[in-house]
């Protein structure tokens, strides 16, 4: 029965605590057991945290046993990307930049999370400083692609989407910055939420871009990506109970987010717009020139935040970093005041922009990635390669970052495929009733 478990969604887990048919120290023992022994563990896991899961554990169960849990998923074990302080353990952020940091306390969402009783399992493997959509890390370890194990899993949350595709977490928790939590989420088939920028606290969340950082959830279903989204919040998750898309009305964006699309990610998009369309939704393509227009700006307003966040660390251990990496960060550098101030100005016109050309839409449909997982050899011996598909494989997903937007990417039923249902800025419950509706359909 315990092997069933690692397979279920972290709600239905959380269901089955309630009843009395799972013991969270069961179920807890289960996945460490399960992450401790898979042949994958080292290249997951940063590091496991067994004696806090366990005594969270045993607290869930009293908690369970006295009739007072916190929360639907009381007791569910998940893991968290290594840019989470976690008080007490190692967070190094994929960096050895930062090895051997402790923090004092937990990130304020850890804590909303262990409040509503969830265990901590460990830490998981990430892009250094979690700036790459691709998730190679040649300075820590790479997260091998569920699909493809020759393949990188996407980037930066690499570790938190295969700790869940993998069955060694129930869920797990990164962050999205141009796309590190929806790249991850498509090439490994799962449901992942970016959030609109600043509605779950960063506090205590290792940072590469504060203007475009953001926490969400990587999970196998879309209820357990509201459930965890309400619980980082402190809200009551939204009810998705009758989610339907007759009379919906949903926008393709033709503008670059079709362009140079791999077959598989095409075909899988095109059947997935049948399938909502035959559900009741109308669907219309559109054409958006300010988005091209916004993602020019992405060089500048990224690298330029994430240099000036890190350029002392950097520049005092340059020979610590894998260069591609490096390369990035110092891209930040050519910029000047002037052209980062004129670019943001820019970008906040553009979002009114878009915003009121997609207004009539309850939903903009596009795939989360142009391509699929590449491989790990020829990331690394080729560094055009690993460029351009870092470039192409961050372009679907940064416009949302640009746009201020929340957005939900499903799993399309094709391997490393995801569709990407894309809101206005604190549309997040939104977003995730329009999953609730889709996700069963694909």
């Amino acid at each position: 029965m315990s092997e069933k478990w690692l397979t279920q969604s972290a709600s239905d887990l959380g269901r089955a605590i309630g009843s009395g048919e799972i013991n969270p120290v069961t179920l807890t023992e289960t996945y460490l057991d399960a992450a401790e022994n898979h042949p994958f563990s080292k290249r997951i896991y940063a590091r496991l945290t067994r004696d806090r899961a366990m005594a969270e554990a045993e607290a869930a169960a009293k908690r369970a046993k006295d009739g007072v849990r916190a929360s639907l998923l009381d007791g569910v074990p998940i893991s968290w990307k290594d840019l989470f302080d976690t008080a007490g353990t190692v967070t190094e952020a994929g960096s050895a930049l930062l090895k051997g940091r402790v923090p004092d306390q937990d990130a304020e969402v850890l804590q909303a999370a262990t409040n509503a009783g969830l265990v901590c399992l460990g830490k998981t493997h990430m892009s250094e400083l979690a700036f790459s959509g691709l998730g190679l890390n040649p300075v820590t370890e790479t997260s091998p692609c569920v699909n493809d194990y020759d393949a990188v899993a996407g980037g930066s949350s690499s570790g938190a989407a295969t700790s869940v595709a993998f069955h060694i977490a129930a869920a797990g928790i990164g962050s999205d910055t141009g796309g590190s939590v929806r790249i991850p989420s498509a090439w490994n088939d799962l449901v992942g939420l970016k959030t609109t920028h600043g509605v779950l606290s960063l506090k205590g969340v290792v940072p590469l871009c504060a203007g475009f950082d953001t926490v969400g959830p990587l999970c196998r279903t879309v209820e357990d990506a509201a459930q965890l989204f309400a619980i980082m919040k402190g809200d009551k998750p939204v009810d998705l109970t009758g989610a339907s898309l007759s009379g919906r009305r949903f926008g393709v964006l033709k503008t670059l987010a079709l362009d140079d699309l791999v077959d598989a990610q095409a075909g899988a998009f095109d059947a997935s717009l049948k399938k909502i369309e035959s559900a009741g939704a109308e669907i219309v393509e559109f054409e958006a020139p300010c988005v091209a227009e916004m993602l020019d700006l992405a060089g500048c307003l990224f690298t330029s935040e994430a240099y000036a966040e890190w350029h002392r660390v950097i520049e005092a251990n340059p020979s610590l970093m894998f260069d591609e990496i490096l390369a990035r960060f110092r891209t930040g550098k050519n910029y000047s005041a002037v052209e980062f101030i004129e670019s943001h100005k820019r970008m906040m016109q553009i979002r009114d922009e878009y915003a009121a050309l997609t207004r009539g839409f309850d939903g903009v449909l596009i795939p989360t990635s142009p391509l699929l997982p590449p491989k790990l050899q020829r990331l690394q011996e080729d560094g055009d390669y690993f460029i351009r598909s870092n470039l192409l494989a961050l372009r679907n997903t940064r416009i949302g970052n640009m746009m201020g937007s929340s957005v939900l990417t499903l799993p399309t039923g094709v391997p490393s495929c995801g569709l990407s249902v894309m809101g206005q800025p604190y549309e997040d419950r939104k977003m995730l009733r329009l999953g609730a509706a889709i996700e069963p359909i694909l």
